[in-house]
This record gives C-alpha cells, structure tokens and sequence, in this order.
C-alpha cells in the first residue's frame, strides 16, 4: 500500500486548506483511514479517522468544529478539509492507512500500517 498525501501550502489564520491523500496498491475501501501531524520539536499527534464507509469519523477536539475528514472509495483518496485555520494548526501532515480486519477507529499511531510521506501546512497570524 502506498499513500501519498498533497494539499498543504501557506495560509493566513482563518483560511482554509483541503489536503488529500491517495492510494495505491490495495484496497482501499478496506481500510480505515486516519491523519496525524506533527509539529517541529513535537511527537506525531492524531487528527482525525473515517471508518470503511465513510460513516463513521473520529477528530480530536482541538480540531472538531474546524476540520473534517471524508473520502472517496471509487477514488482511492481520504481528504481533510481544514478551515478556522490557527497557527498552532501549523505541522507536517501524514495520511495513515489501518488495515487490520477485526480493529476499529483509532487514535493510536502504532494501529496505523502504512503512512503518506506528509504534507506541510504552515499558517500565519
């Protein structure tokens, strides 16, 4: 499975930012997908999860009013929309990939198999 995550760029508090993160090499409706990010001088933190169909998601609460997580099974690709967005938003972005058959929607990045190489987002006051 391969995972390769695009979207980020430079924007000013309250912009917006959409990140996707496509896959290849599996499949992709099987898996529940997660984002994480990780900050300079931080450990990689969890963002969000979507279960197999997309009904069911899962977002931290420092981001749950601002963010959401969708995806698009026929297109490979999990998205995260981002708005509201803060300085402290401000990290690297990884799109993880859990393929474990029998597991549920996690927080926990050693439940994650496979991961995107990151994408950055930078947000300016």
């Amino acid at each position: 499975v391969q995972l390769q995550a695009s979207g980020g760029g430079s924007v000013q508090a309250g912009g917006s930012l959409r990140l996707s993160c496509a896959a290849s090499g599996g499949t992709f409706s099987t898996y529940r997908m997660g984002w994480f990010r990780q900050a300079p001088g931080t450990e990689r933190e969890f963002v969000a999860a979507i279960g197999r169909n997309g009904a069911t998601t899962y977002l931290t609460d420092s981001v749950k009013a601002r963010f959401t997580i969708s995806r698009d099974n026929a297109k490979n690709t999990v998205y995260l929309q981002m708005n509201s967005l803060q300085p402290e938003d401000t990290a690297v972005y990884y799109c993880a990939a859990d393929v474990n058959v029998f597991g549920v929607l996690t927080r926990n990045s050693l439940d994650y198999d496979y991961w995107g190489q990151g994408t950055q987002v930078t947000v300016s006051s």
